[in-house]
């Protein structure tokens, strides 16, 4: 599709407007998240302002505060489907001699610092630290939570308890949650009981921190403080920029290490894998900069067509 402002344009493979359905945009990625299933490690981000529905699209509506049902909620978002989907492809292939381990992660990164969003209520927070094992081709976070999940309403209470605990730190933490990246990752285990076949993938959904610059008009402190998750977030949408380009471009070096998101989805974004990135944008014209600026990051990830991106 293609959009004008003032002059300039942007083209992507696919534009979603305020008319498309959840099914609709999951419509466009379903192969991606079959490819978890065949073994591949698959990236989705969906990048924006705050506010612009980066995840609406990824979870769906949260009214008081709840998750949308996996199965039957109209509005539920990638997640919701993406796991169902696995779920059922998983049920369907094990009449077929496969017997599947499905594990489930939620973290999020708030300036460079790792936070797990499925740890044990109560539990005393330990630090996180990224770690590759297998020769590089899995990255490991040393305290992190890791949840054995047999059914889609497994996954269902965990993005639950996830959504509380964001919704904590919000409260306390100077609406940290939209200030943070965060990373939900299904690991996917397959194993054929007569050929011995193993299948091994994963599927990481990202919703991206808000892209939108400081805003003016606040006390010192909270300048200083805003100005600080700013530069942080910008350091790391560049690095995965930069990332993206030194991969699209076959560099000797690929600058994976500088920042915790990009170090941490490594073996999800080299090699053979898999990767789509949503842009969401405000309709409001007093979001019009924060638009462009979404867009005009957009097209610098979309130009290096490592592979496809869609606009909803």
């Amino acid at each position: 599709g293609r959009g004008e402002s003032r002059g300039q344009s942007f083209t992507f493979d696919k534009v979603f407007g305020p008319e498309s359905s959840q099914d609709d945009v999951f419509g466009e990625i379903s192969a991606l998240v079959q490819s978890a299933l065949d073994g591949y490690k698959v990236c989705i981000f969906a990048y924006g302002q705050t506010g612009s529905g980066k995840t609406y699209t990824m979870t769906g509506p949260q009214e008081g505060g709840s998750v949308p049902d996996f199965c039957s909620a109209p509005d539920r978002g990638m997640i919701p489907r993406a796991v169902s989907m696995i779920f059922d492809e998983v049920e369907a292939l094990e009449a077929r001699g496969w017997k599947y381990d499905i594990k489930v992660s939620f973290l999020e990164i708030y300036n460079e610092v790792l936070r797990d969003l499925l740890a044990e209520p109560g539990a005393d927070a330990k630090k996180l630290e990224i770690k590759h094992v297998d020769q590089g081709s899995r990255a490991q976070v040393t305290n992190l939570r890791v949840v054995s999940a047999e059914c889609a309403a497994d996954v269902q209470t965990l993005l639950q308890q996830a959504t509380e605990t964001r919704a904590t730190a919000a409260t306390t933490h100077n609406e940290q949650s939209s200030r943070s990246h965060s990373v939900f990752t299904m690991q996917v285990y397959g194993v054929h009981e007569v050929s011995g076949e193993v299948c091994e993938g994963a599927l990481n959904l990202i919703d991206l921190a808000g892209s939108e610059r400081v805003s003016t008009g606040v006390d010192d402190k909270a300048h200083t403080e805003r100005l600080r998750e700013t530069q942080s977030i910008n350091k790391s949408l560049s690095s995965l920029c930069d990332v993206i380009s030194a991969l699209a471009n076959k560099d000797h070096h690929i600058p994976f290490r500088n920042s915790k998101l990009t170090y941490l989805l490594q073996p999800s974004l080299g090699g053979d894998a898999k990767c789509l990135m949503f842009v969401n944008n405000s309709p409001s014209r007093l979001h019009f900069q924060e638009s462009l600026n979404s867009l005009r990051f957009a097209s610098k990830v979309s130009s290096v067509q490592l592979r496809r991106l869609a606009s909803p």
